[in-house]
């Protein structure tokens, strides 16, 4: 069973309007629709100190596309591992990598079960894609699960994504935990992090810090912001791809900058590296 101590959110919910869901919360920031009161209350909660609350699910999910966008056209990943895929409100990875990569195979992990109804869908779409449900916080579980190891060919590299997920690990151990994944990749595999960021700078530690009280005080119960070296350390000893691990939105952008960052976008980082 998962230490829902250290992962609460990643506990199976069931369909509960009474609690809130991370994959739920995300979607509502994202302006979906299959979220609940509870789960839109989550972030009216955090906008009473971050009226931007939003942008950093939309910082998170462009950083993603971008960052497949690479794997898929530039790195020549046809393998993904996707840890807590979420809701289907935007982009999939499998629709990004699957049009630079139309033979990609693209296994989506989660344990929410409105993700895994939308996941079902999924997989009528085509038959690289998979779903399969499991507690991204378990790799050996996520690992010892035979239609993962079936699916995917560990001999060659793989892209694997935690993306907005770590965030969510209230433990201490998350280089262990990511450790765990990367030994089982081959060499030239790749590794996507995007996680809630103390920029350690007066302007914005502040309300990063108000935005993690409010996140693990709301009914989701989580949201972590760590440091830049707490985030860098859960890479391990992979070589980071330029630009290294940086704001989201400031990693590989889409063109220039018409506008600064506001408050909030300064509290997201993400980086891809490379296993050697």
């Amino acid at each position: 069973m998962p230490d829902a101590t250290k992962a609460p959110s990643s506990v199976p919910v069931g369909v509960d309007t009474s609690r809130a869901s991370i994959a739920r919360v995300y979607d509502a920031a994202l302006n979906g629709k299959d979220n609940f009161e509870i789960d839109r209350e989550v972030l009216r909660q955090v906008a009473t100190v971050a009226p931007q609350v939003n942008d950093l699910a939309w910082s998170n999910r462009n950083f993603l596309i971008r960052a497949c966008r690479f794997l898929a056209g530039q790195a020549g990943i046809t393998q993904y591992l996707d840890c807590g895929s979420g809701l289907p409100t935007a982009e999939n990875t499998h629709q990004v990598v699957q049009r630079l990569q139309p033979e990609a195979k693209v296994l989506y992990i989660d344990n929410d079960p409105v993700v895994l109804a939308h996941g079902r869908a999924l997989l009528e779409e085509n038959e690289n894609t998979l779903f399969i449900s499991a507690d991204i916080f378990d790799p050996e579980e996520v690992l010892g699960t035979p239609e993962v190891r079936e699916f995917l060919d560990f001999s060659q590299p793989i892209a694997l994504i935690h993306n907005g997920t770590l965030h969510h690990y209230l433990g201490d151990d998350g280089p262990e935990l990511m450790k765990k994944y990367v030994d089982a990749l081959a060499p030239g595999s790749y590794t996507v992090i995007a996680h809630f960021l103390d920029p350690q700078t007066p302007e914005h530690s502040q309300i990063a810090r108000a935005m993690e009280d409010r996140f693990t005080h709301s009914p989701m119960g989580s949201g972590v912001f760590r440091t830049h070296d707490q985030i860098k350390a859960m890479f391990g000893d992979q070589e980071f791809v330029e630009p290294g691990l940086v704001l989201c939105d400031d990693w590989w952008p889409d063109g220039p900058r018409v506008h600064p960052l506001n408050q909030v976008e300064e509290c997201i980082a993400g980086g891809v590296a490379r296993k050697p």
